[in-house]
């Protein structure tokens, strides 16, 4: 059921709506545990565990990585997070961990590089018998034989967002939003990986036409808006994902970014003002409490909870059940706020 918190102001006195796609439009979850059941099933521990605590040991790691390593490509991050998680199951069951510090190398990661040039101080020993030399060949090509297994299938994972779903009600909601609102994106994803889910936002899940939502090299913009492009029917203004601001949610970096280029902005976004003004016309519409509505009150913007009702996580203000609502709005699905929206605008003609 839609809940208002104390307002003067309705939903239609905006002007744009910062979308989070995972979670809110895109069904994370689902995608997320269903790409991590090889590893889950693998190990006594995880085997054991319920979505939410697979979901919530999986988020751990990630939150972790984005602190640490903003630049890096989010398909990347998603490789490293799943190998730093089965390393954490294979010391939780008492198995050996992998030696290496990394076996998959990832763009922003300083372990990639750490080890470049390491194999050749020790090259005219001599003395090495024939037997032993062809032992170390052997054992040499098993193990490279093994992490290229692991390397794969870390980056099979990473590889995965393309398979996340949307939800059921998302593409007609953001049809029926964009007639009065300019929509944009703000995600915790890289560019690469976002174009299979913008294809389905934009009803296009045929990926011939894949190219029309893929971002544009080069860019006449300095951002990207997929309107532009001939043919697109992306119901985005703007894309704005971690790869073009340089930081994860819920740092402020990404929404600072967006509120001042949305107001440096009105050939794409009309009139909003400038500086504070601009927050006064734009609205967050996410599901995740902490990384989108908390970052969002802090710089004092207003947002909309999308609280959709299977989620087992991000459904919990830091601080607690007792932590102050920071949402001015709430729904249980975008539908119901194309709803809402349309029923303000009836009663205002």
């Amino acid at each position: 059921m839609p809940t208002t918190g104390s307002t003067t102001k309705q939903l239609i006195d905006h002007k744009v709506l910062i979308f989070d796609v995972y979670g809110t439009l895109a069904d994370w979850e689902t995608g997320l545990y269903t790409a991590l059941q090889p590893l889950l099933s693998h190990y006594p521990k995880s085997k054991a565990w319920s979505r939410k605590e697979a979901l919530t040991a999986f988020g751990s790691v990630e939150l972790d990585l984005q602190a640490q390593y903003p630049d890096m490509l989010y398909s990347d991050l998603l490789a490293k997070a799943h190998e730093v998680l089965e390393q954490r199951l294979q010391a939780l069951s008492g198995k050996p961990t992998s030696s290496t510090s990394s076996t998959v190398p990832l763009q922003g990661d300083p372990a990639a590089t750490s080890s470049a040039g390491a194999g050749s101080s020790s090259s005219a020993s001599g003395g090495s018998s024939a037997a032993n030399a062809s032992s170390s060949v052997s054992t040499a090509k098993s193990d490279s034989s093994s992490t290229s297994d692991t390397q794969d299938t870390h980056q099979a994972f990473g590889n995965s967002i393309k398979n996340w779903p949307i939800f059921p009600d998302t593409t007609d909601a953001l049809r029926r939003l964009s007639e009065h609102f300019k929509l944009v994106v703000l995600s915790n994803v890289d560019r690469a990986s976002f174009r299979y889910t913008h294809a389905l936002l934009s009803s296009t899940p045929d990926h011939k036409k894949l190219g029309l939502y893929t971002y544009p090299t080069p860019n006449p913009h300095k951002y990207w808006h997929p309107q532009t492009i001939h043919g697109s029917q992306s119901p985005f203004t703007l894309v704005l994902t971690a790869q073009d601001t340089g930081c994860y949610k819920p740092a402020l970096g990404g929404f600072l970014a967006a509120l001042d280029y949305i107001g440096s902005q009105p050939h794409f976004f009309g009139d909003v003002g400038q500086g504070d003004e601009v927050k006064e016309k734009v609205l967050s519409v996410a599901q995740s409490l902490p990384h989108d509505h908390e970052p969002a009150s802090q710089i004092g913007m207003k947002s909309v909870w999308i609280d959709r009702q299977a989620a087992v996580t991000c459904n919990e203000m830091p601080g607690g059940v007792g932590a102050p609502k920071k949402w001015t709005w709430r729904f249980e699905t975008l539908g119901e706020m194309a709803d809402a929206v349309e029923r303000e605008l009836a009663e205002r003609k």
